[in-house]
């Protein structure tokens, strides 16, 4: 009898993490909710448009419903006739808590070229009354009279109710493994190809002399089947001496399969299949939930003893703190290149120098700013060691020639390392080569060092942890249209939207329906560092985007017309309270002319490409309605379910500057509630761009936050501002540091006047046309490195009063917060 060969589920709640950590918790629940059966009538179109100027359209319309089948299903097509009636049926079985859209497309069939795509209906099946016929005509356009006409029926499945697991935003269904094995009765054995539809392996190849049989994994209500190509002998075939039964394909359905018996079938008559199908546990892989997770909750514990005796100290206070007076305090640097990467060990000496480094709990940033982190999260103890030994070596490698990097020996190894990256199941591109390139400009030798290996740094409170941040978007849309915020910590990477998290080890696995499916060994540090700093990711939409702040041009001739056609009097009428049903619209595609330019547009030639964690998982029926979603729900594509991540089959991961330069989301994130952000700033050109888009990204979200209150004027910036909003209780403190270069020409420390000699020391061209400090640049003089850190570290030490002056109103309104909530 076969044995199940169901993966090992790696369960959050079950195992301990690599390197120490603790199990991961889960704020997901589980629920039972039917399914249904829903029918769908194609009956007729009146006065379709003429898509082709020669002759009427070959018309015919297909059906999508990807939360029920990925399979396009279509009617015949009838030709030449400008109201074609087709009266065909299509059957469905959909999950009620599943958010339901389907897509009609009304399609133009060529013979020669591709068909052409006329129009796409979007319909919320949640308008749909149960055990009643809804007749629609969709009004498809107003001038021409055009119409569809459709018919639903919503009934009962036989089906018993599924087993589903949901944070409010994403549902994971049931999944069932398929066990296939194959027994030949002939002595030369020929492998079989086996395809499991809706499953996530899709095909694989059987062999008769294999004794493990192929598994497959597909949702169990989503009426799969499994096909079998059979091998064909080509002398049998010319001479057709095979039988029929010998060569018609063998076709089984899975939703009649026992649970946990072995069903024989005879494929044909040399030929045996034997399957078996059993319940994969509910137990997920992927965290579902918007709560931090365990291990970060007990960091912050172990964090805040260090916290509360650095505070005591800074603020001389004379009495111990008590833990829920401890305030959270962050560091959020910005990106830059090496300038960042210089520029952030200025400010951190200057913060451990006045100990307000032991007063932070996370350290965030993204592109360079992430090089001079990981660097540093090598040494477990770090914080608390003097940082100049690290500087001098940062300082080393910043000055050393780069050519060498690109000799043909060093393009060799790195293709070879490209190479096994591949065959251990990644998908590569250019920006892992730049990765490769970073490792090799920053350090000696080879560094296998790995993200979730940085818990090492963590165990006992003993640094800030750090995070690491990305936006997830569409490689064919623009930035502006799709973006996602992605964060990773040695812990964890997730997607904050959606309240879906995974193990740091595992980024880059496989998953399905939440499930681990594949595991591949966890990326080394220089492919995130190249993942997070991937400067080939941009398109001429983006870089369009960076230099002016409006799209209206592009967006008129690279996206799809979409009408609302909610109102219209020829649909049924919605129930008011329904709030959560989505408006009927019809999508019209652009022309070929507006599809090409957008193409050329949109097109991210080298864009890192990671396995999606989210596959397979669907959005609840209520997602749109979640406060959670809704605070980083900022796009124009987040009200097209179809269209969100959990249907993408890779992320495609991009520097988060592309978007705005600061990393400030992770810690904006009601569960950290932090108190004080201190906002160090790198990047080229204006120096208020960041905050301001910041400042207005989170009003536009209601994300409690300080108003903008700057000037743009960046020739006239202090070294340092306060800004906070005492309306907001929930709106942290930010101290923010732009880059400049102020009092620091006059003085070399606080307080000390530089002499005539030392004046030249004071000199440093930032952002001049001939400044060495250019984002492209990745190689300084010693000299010139110098002299950034210096001045970094001078507008720390410059700027104690205000820094302090932060930390004692966080203190204070901790202390007011508890003396008002006293239990």
């Amino acid at each position: 009898m076969l044995q199940p060969q169901i993966p090992t589920w790696i369960s959050p709640r079950l195992c301990r993490a690599e390197n120490g950590g603790p199990a991961v918790s889960w704020a997901a629940e589980k629920e039972l909710s039917p399914c249904h059966l829903l029918t769908v009538t194609i009956i007729r179109m009146r006065n379709v448009r003429q898509a082709d100027t020669v002759s009427q359209t070959d018309c015919y319309v297909s059906l999508w419903l990807p939360t029920a089948s990925h399979e396009k299903l279509r009617t015949r097509t009838i030709s030449n006739c400008p109201n074609p009636e087709w009266n065909e049926s299509f059957n469905f079985q959909i999950q009620t808590k599943v958010k339901n859209v389907l897509e009609l497309s009304v399609c133009d069939e060529d013979t020669v070229t591709p068909d052409d795509h006329l129009l796409t209906v979007l319909y919320d099946l949640t308008k749909l009354c149960f055990r009643k016929k809804t007749h629609v005509k969709f009004p498809l356009n107003q001038e021409g009279m055009e119409e569809l006409e459709v018919e639903f029926l919503l009934e009962e499945s036989p089906s018993p109710p599924e087993t589903l697991i949901t944070n409010g935003v994403l549902v994971s269904r049931q999944v069932s493994c398929l066990e296939v094995h194959a027994e030949s009765k002939r002595r030369k054995k020929k492998d079989l190809l086996v395809t499991v539809t809706e499953s996530f392996e899709h095909t694989l190849r059987l062999s008769p002399c294999c004794p493990s049989p192929a598994c497959f994994h597909h949702p169990k209500y989503f009426q799969s089947s499994l096909h079998v190509e059979l091998p064909k002998s080509n002398w049998d075939c010319r001479l057709c001496c095979c039988s029929p039964q010998e060569t018609s394909p063998f076709w089984q359905p899975l939703d009649c399969l026992p649970e946990g018996q072995v069903l024989t079938r005879p494929v044909n008559k040399n030929c045996d299949l034997y399957m078996k199908s059993t319940d994969c546990p509910d137990m997920l892989d992927v965290r579902l939930g918007y709560s931090l997770c365990q291990a970060e909750l007990e960091f912050l514990q172990k964090r805040k003893v260090v916290v509360a005796e650095a505070l005591k100290q800074v603020l001389q206070l004379e009495e111990d703190l008590q833990m829920d007076e401890v305030p959270l305090i962050a560091i959020m640097a910005t990106g830059g290149g090496t300038r960042s990467m210089t520029s952030m060990y200025g400010h951190l000496l200057g913060l451990q120098k006045l100990n307000i480094l032991n007063c932070a709990s996370y350290i965030t940033g993204l592109s360079g700013a992430t090089w001079t982190m990981a660097t540093l999260y090598q040494d477990p103890d770090w914080s608390s060691k003097n940082l100049e030994p690290a500087i001098f070596e940062a300082r080393r490698h910043v000055v050393k020639d780069k050519m060498p990097s690109l000799f043909p020996d060093q393009l060799l190894k790195a293709k070879e390392e490209l190479r096994q990256r591949s065959q251990e199941g990644y998908k590569v591109t250019l920006t892992d080569f730049w990765g490769l390139l970073i490792e090799a400009c920053l350090g000696d030798a080879k560094n296998k060092c790995k993200l979730s290996e940085q818990r090492a740094a963590l165990c006992r409170g003993q640094n800030p942890l750090p995070i690491y941040l990305t936006i997830n978007v569409k490689d064919d849309v623009s930035n502006q249209d799709f973006r996602e915020w992605c964060e990773f910590s040695p812990y964890e990477v997730g997607l904050q939207k959606y309240g879906a998290f995974i193990p740091a080890e595992l980024f880059g696995s496989e998953f399905f329906m939440g499930r681990l499916m594949k595991r591949i060994p966890e990326s080394q540090m220089c492919y995130m560092l190249g993942l997070w700093s991937s400067i080939f990711s941009l398109n001429l939409l983006d870089a369009w985007n960076l230099s002016h702040t409006s799209e209206e041009f592009f967006h008129r001739w690279t996206r799809e017309k979409v009408d609302d056609i909610e109102d219209d009097q020829l649909l049924p009428e919605i129930p008011k309270c329904e709030a959560n049903v989505l408006e009927t619209a019809v999508v019209t595609p652009g022309s070929w002319l507006s599809n090409t330019f957008r193409e050329i547009l949109t097109y991210r030639s080298f864009a890192s490409q990671f396995h999606n964690f989210l596959r397979g998982l669907q959005p609840h029926t209520d997602y749109l309605q979640n406060g959670q979603f809704c605070k980083w729900k900022d796009t124009v594509l987040d009200g097209f379910p179809n269209q969100l991540t959990q249907s993408a089959k890779h992320l495609c991961l991009l520097d988060t500057a592309f978007f705005v330069n600061s990393s400030y989301p992770p810690l904006l994130r009601p569960e950290r509630r932090t108190d004080v952000i201190i906002h160090l700033n790198y990047c080229a050109g204006s120096q208020t761009k960041p905050m301001k888009q910041t400042c207005e990204y989170c009003t536009a979200q209601n994300i409690p936050f300080p108003k903008y209150e700057l000037q743009d004027d960046d020739e006239n910036l202090k070294e340092c501002y306060l800004m906070e909003n005492p309306q907001e209780p929930d709106a942290p403190i930010v101290v923010f540091l732009p880059l400049i270069n102020d009092t620091f020409q006059k003085y070399k420390a606080p307080g000390v006047e530089r002499s005539p000699e030392e004046l030249e020391q004071g000199q440093v061209d930032i952002y001049g046309p001939k400044t060495p400090y250019a984002t492209k640049e990745l190689t300084y003089t010693e000299a010139a490195f110098n002299k950034l850190v210096k001045l970094t570290e001078y507008n720390i030490l410059n700027n104690k009063d205000k820094l302090l002056q932060a930390l004692r109103l966080a203190v204070e309104k901790r202390k007011r917060l508890k003396s008002q909530c006293p239990s």
